[in-house]
């Protein structure tokens, strides 16, 4: 049976100079063309529904960012809760039983910037992931069974833009497509489908130069159109 898999995720973004100049005429970091390299951060945080119950889906990401027009890094996910399949139990279990599917997995991504400035960028992020799912059985009597675990494959590509709303802090959203591939049984709760998701980005890097340079912190200084 198939099931749209559907996201809503808060991604926090911190961001520090690794190394290297910064553009020509400035030291903001704010320009999509900068120079120099930065590691970035995110804490990803998408709200999903699969099964018709909406769920959380943790992810951590991390990699770096050059010429301010790519980014590549690691992040992993895993499902906050177990969602009720839609699968029917075997005969042989008691009457009560409840099932859970759950999945986690660690993804390869890569993002380029095709278009932006200093206020806003429009994006292409790809994710690569490789993982695992299985089915918890919880009996009346307080016996659990899980199945074995088997492998999946993903691929995730997307749109996001971003605009910032000052130096430091942004607002996003993105959409794209989640399509889910298992080396062996295909997993009968489908979990392919259409993704959305809104960020919250913050800006760590130029958070630290605002605050250093007693700058006001909600001006618009940096975001000029030049």
């Amino acid at each position: 049976m198939r099931t749209v898999l559907v996201g809503l995720g808060l991604i926090v973004a911190p961001a520090a100079a690794l190394a290297g100049p910064a553009a020509t005429g400035t030291d903001d970091s704010t320009f999509v063309r900068q120079s120099h390299r930065r590691a970035v951060f995110q804490f990803d945080q998408r709200f999903s529904i699969l099964n018709g119950k909406v769920v959380g889906i943790n992810g951590l990401k991390g990699g770096i960012e050059w010429r301010g027009r790519w980014r590549a890094g690691l992040g992993v996910y895993r499902l906050s809760g177990g969602v009720p399949t839609r699968i029917p139990q075997p005969l042989e279990f008691p009457a009560g039983t409840r099932d859970e599917v759950r999945f986690r997995y660690l993804a390869a991504y890569g993002e380029y910037v095709f278009i932006g400035n200093r206020r806003w960028e429009l994006s292409a992020p790809l994710q690569l992931g490789l993982g695992n799912y299985y089915t918890k059985y919880y009996f009346p009597d307080g016996g659990v069974l899980r199945t074995n675990r088997q492998v999946l494959y993903m691929v995730e590509p997307s749109v996001a833009a971003h605009y910032r709303v000052f130096r430091w802090v942004g607002l996003g959203a993105g959409t794209g497509y989640r399509q889910v591939f298992a080396s062996g049984e295909k997993p009968e709760d489908q979990i392919s489908g259409y993704i959305f998701f809104g960020r919250v980005k913050l800006f760590l890097g130029d958070f630290i130069k605002v605050v250093r340079g007693h700058e006001r912190l909600f001006s618009q200084r940096g975001l000029d159109q030049h």
